[in-house]
């Protein structure tokens, strides 16, 4: 079994602020391969100067995870169907929405994939097909509850 680890640091700017909420909420997410990336709550979330606008935030982050697993899958699916691929960007959107009980959630994710092809150019049913493949087995998508759509 593969095992995948993080670690996020915070430090605290002040006691005193900590005790009213009104700390920082940046921090950071350092991983196994050496990087460290500056991470906050979204300023959605909560308001500036507490949140770091410039930092990745948890629901941005589940997007990224979500539209660069599609994007890792499709690419295997697409080679191992013979087809080359030049570039590959997908804009994705995440939308937050309210249960019933009023607890908020990244319910749907939108990837909006535009690829440059070289050479052949698959058909649009098995070009939606190779998509399906990659949700199906995208690790990202199979770990979420959200819905999860590609344009």
């Amino acid at each position: 079994m593969a095992t995948y680890t993080a670690t996020v640091s915070w430090k605290s700017d002040s006691a005193e602020n900590f005790i009213k909420n009104q700390y920082t909420r940046g921090h950071e997410w350092s991983f196994d391969g050496g990087l460290t990336v500056p991470a906050s709550s979204s300023p959605h979330s909560v308001r500036l100067p507490y949140s770091v606008e410039a930092a990745v935030d948890p629901e941005e982050a589940l997007v990224a995870a979500t539209s660069s697993c599609h994007m890792l899958t499709f690419l295997y699916l697409a080679a191992k169907a013979g087809y080359i691929i030049e570039a590959y960007r997908d804009e994705a959107v995440g939308e937050m929405s309210s249960t019933p009980e009023g607890r908020q959630w990244v319910s749907r994710i939108t990837l909006d994939p535009q690829i440059e092809w070289n050479g052949n150019v698959p058909p649009s049913d098995e070009l939606a097909h190779l998509h399906h493949q990659a949700h199906e087995l995208c690790f990202i998508a199979n770990s979420i509850k959200s819905e999860v759509v590609v344009k």
